[in-house]
């Protein structure tokens, strides 16, 4: 056993990323988490199933979690306390008290150093609820964890943190300059429209007064050449 590499950080599939709060400018703070799997695994894999323990005292509200030393022929403990959670109080709080004391252990111990993850939502990505002062969740649309998470770390210490979108849109990048102060994150990029490909039914469709000249102009992307072609239209029709 290697005790170092219980401190190895943690890759973004085994952690959570959770919104914290929208303010009213629709921005998501967003945290790193660890859950108890994430370190039953490490210790499963660092020390092996069958060395290591964790009792519980104080009705789950300090946890003792212990490796065994070979080279000491004894259990090494570390102990710490957790708090209540919203939903299920003491289950919480025995996973709260567990994740604390194997912090101590050093696994996880790189989401301390995590930059603030400040996103641009956008509007499909935000609901707005109370009155009559607004709050604001996410929606059904909004699903971080489906998100690319990139990272890259020195010395378990992270230095680079990169987030796209399920479409393929970056929407957090920072990294730390070696002046110490991190690089500005990224504004979201916008939404691409598409370009008309089907000239002669749009055009068709504008001279009939099914759609109007702004639904146009609103809906798709127009070249130059599409938009003189549409002008024509417009005007053979004054």
């Amino acid at each position: 056993m290697n005790v170092k590499d219980l401190s190895k950080p943690l890759s973004t599939d085994q952690i959570d990323f959770r919104i914290q709060s929208i303010n009213n400018g629709k921005y998501a703070t967003i945290l790193a988490y660890k859950d108890a799997r994430a370190d039953m695994n490490r210790l499963d894999e660092v020390v092996g199933v069958l060395n290591w323990k964790r009792e519980h005292t104080r009705d789950n509200k300090n946890c003792i979690v212990s490796v065994w030393c070979d080279e000491k022929k004894q259990w090494i403990s570390k102990e710490d306390t957790g708090i209540e959670s919203m939903a299920e109080a003491q289950k919480g709080l025995a996973s709260d008290s567990f994740k604390r004391a194997c912090f101590n252990l050093g696994i996880g111990r790189e989401l301390y150093d995590y930059p603030m993850i400040s996103i641009k939502l956008n509007a499909d990505e935000v609901i707005e609820t109370g009155k009559p002062k607004p709050k604001y969740r996410g929606s059904f649309s909004l699903n971080i964890n489906s998100w690319k998470w990139e990272t890259e770390f020195e010395n378990n210490t992270i230095v680079r943190l990169r987030v796209t979108d399920s479409k393929g849109v970056e929407r957090f990048a920072w990294a730390k300059t070696t002046s110490g102060v991190p690089t500005k994150p990224n504004a979201p990029q916008p939404t691409v429209k598409p370009k008309i490909k089907k000239m002669d039914a749009a055009k068709k469709a504008l001279a009939n007064g099914k759609v109007t000249v702004s639904q146009l102009f609103e809906k798709y992307d127009l070249t130059l050449e599409q938009i003189a072609e549409f002008n024509e239209v417009i005007t053979k029709n004054k």
